[in-house]
């Protein structure tokens, strides 16, 4: 029977709920243990799909086309797991599925109630995990506890300890020992009123992990650990680390996956070394590097945190710290007066949804194009790309997405077919993992090695197959196709650096320790472009690009 780990936070949100659940799954896989991770959140919304980035951040897709929260791109670059739609779960999708149930007389005319009813759902979500090819399931409780939203939740684990059997559940709270400057000291409180308040709900944690700025002195330790009736060495301090890549390593000489362990009655040996060989790799990556992120959710770096931590995977391979200009896309035409896209050593256009910023992405495109910057287009980011293509190289005025501009004389990136006459837009986006078709001598198939590969998607709009031909006449190569041949999947240019763009969105795919290759090859363009007008800065490693 596998084994569950639930984590649930308290004191303030952001504390890193997610980032401490994937280095405890990373530490438990290095002990050879098989990990699977979820994530229950109380918002009420079926699934983050729908909401604006400014609300929520990314939205990381799974390969079965889950429409999930954020922390599941955490889960998969620490475990190195895919997950699926089953690792999200949130309030409204569990009452959908009771009402559901409820009209089809499943409940046979019962009261439909929060104990069992929800409390029941809740459980059945944690159970389709838990398969006999998995050891640990480790499941993260969105929220902060006190919050009202999360009260079913924490009755769904409290039973399941019951059920499930006391060596088999592992409670872990996640809390703040802040520190105040006018007295100089790192407070217990907080933690000592969030832990009364999950022991309210019947939970006694097994361990707390306690953030910090600094370091958590012995005396703290033994003080949280006799108010908040848990072993001393079961009290965890995760302080501020350089990289969240660190973490699982500070958890571990903290003792936290031993204690883990020992509540759970697993004996597994852990081997540290592979992931102290990727620690070693960040810390050695020094060669500077500038990449701008033309973006329209600039203000919130969450909504584009897949992208982020794709680029610093790329940096990491190369040796390289990869330093970020967030641009606003609003901005881009003021900026190329500035001169400031100039500077770039590469350029990312990611993907989005709308009209506003568009332009601003195209324009960037363009300039990437005319000057030789290396580019890298992103879903939204290749119909961008097209698009100046398809004005500026073949002249085609007024050329655009029917997505903007349903009336352009010259549709280069339009609805499918079979979806230009459906109304519900909610279900008709190509969601999860499709394969694409490379063709041989083209820049995406020696990044890749191979001619077939598998990428996620999220997106609606798609390059105009009618106009490919065109297109490829002018110039324009569709390097990647689906098997059906009717979508292009991937387009670059043959005389340019880098200029690369793909209807998908490989940043779900990178982990850092193998980075995706079209960002690996995006930084060695940015690398080589930066040594040619600074070659007394660096020189860049010939051996570690496929690309010629």
């Amino acid at each position: 029977m596998p084994k569950h780990i639930f984590v649930t936070g308290g004191v303030a949100s952001s504390l890193g709920k997610g980032l401490t659940a994937s280095s405890l799954g990373r530490l438990l896989k290095l002990r050879g243990l098989r990990v699977t991770m979820q994530k229950l959140d109380p918002y009420i919304n079926v699934d983050p799909g729908t909401m604006n980035p400014f609300e929520h951040g990314e939205v990381f897709v799974t390969d079965d086309g889950g429409e999930t929260d954020l922390d599941l791109g955490h889960y998969e670059r620490f475990i190195d797991e895919p997950l699926s739609r089953n690792s999200n779960a949130t309030t409204g999708s569990i009452y959908q599925a009771v009402l559901a149930a409820e009209r089809r007389g499943d409940y046979l005319g019962k009261t439909v109630q929060v104990i069992p009813h929800i409390t029941d759902e809740i459980k059945r979500r944690i159970h389709r995990l838990a398969t006999d090819d998995v050891d640990v399931v480790i499941t993260e409780v969105g929220g902060t506890v006190g919050d009202i939203e999360i009260l079913p939740f924490l009755e769904a684990i409290r039973q399941f300890r019951k059920e499930a059997g006391r060596d088999n559940v592992c409670y872990l709270h996640v809390t703040l020992v802040p520190f105040i400057g006018p007295s100089g000291e790192q407070k217990t409180k907080p933690t000592q009123h969030s832990v009364t308040e999950l022991r309210s709900r019947g939970i006694q944690p097994d361990v707390i992990v306690c953030r910090s700025e600094e370091p958590l002195s012995d005396n703290l330790k033994r003080k949280i650990s006799n108010l908040c009736d848990v072993d001393e060495r079961a009290v965890v301090n995760a302080a501020d680390a350089r990289n969240i890549y660190e973490l699982p390593l500070i958890l571990h000489d903290e003792g936290l996956d031993d204690v883990v362990c020992d509540v759970l009655r697993l004996d597994a040996p852990v081997d540290l070394a592979p992931w102290q060989e990727v620690v070693s790799m960040i810390e050695e990556a020094h060669k500077p590097v500038k990449i701008g992120l033309i973006g329209k959710y600039i203000s919130l770096p969450d909504a584009y945190l897949s992208v982020v931590e794709s680029l610093k995977h790329a940096g990491f391979h190369h040796g390289a710290k990869v330093e970020i200009d967030w641009i606003q896309a609003e901005d881009v035409e003021g900026l190329l007066a500035a001169g400031r896209l100039a500077d770039l050593d590469g350029m990312l256009i990611p993907g989005g949804f709308g009209e506003r910023g568009f332009e601003g992405k195209i324009a960037a495109a363009g300039y990437a194009r005319e000057n030789d910057i290396p580019c890298l287009g992103i879903c939204l980011g290749l119909q961008a790309m097209t698009i100046d293509f398809a004005r500026n190289v073949m002249n085609l005025t007024g050329a655009n997405s029917t997505e903007m501009d349903p009336n352009t004389p010259h549709p280069v990136i339009a609805l499918m077919h079979d979806q230009r006459d459906v109304v519900d837009k909610g279900g008709t986006q190509r969601l999860g993992a499709y394969y694409a078709i490379l063709e041989p001598n083209t820049r995406v198939y020696r990044a890749y090695g191979e001619p077939v590969v598998s990428e996620r998607h999220r997106h609606r709009w798609e390059l105009n197959a009618q106009l490919k031909p065109k297109l490829e006449a002018a110039g324009l190569r569709c390097s990647g196709i689906s098997p059906d041949r009717r979508l292009v999947e991937f387009i670059e240019l043959d005389d340019h650096p880098y200029w690369v763009g793909t209807q998908a969105h490989p940043e779900f795919k990178s982990r850092p320790d193998r980075p995706h290759p079209l960002f690996r090859e995006l930084v060695y363009a940015a690398l080589a472009r930066r040594e040619s007008r600074a070659p007394h800065l660096f020189v860049v490693d010939e051996t570690s690009s496929s690309v010629a």
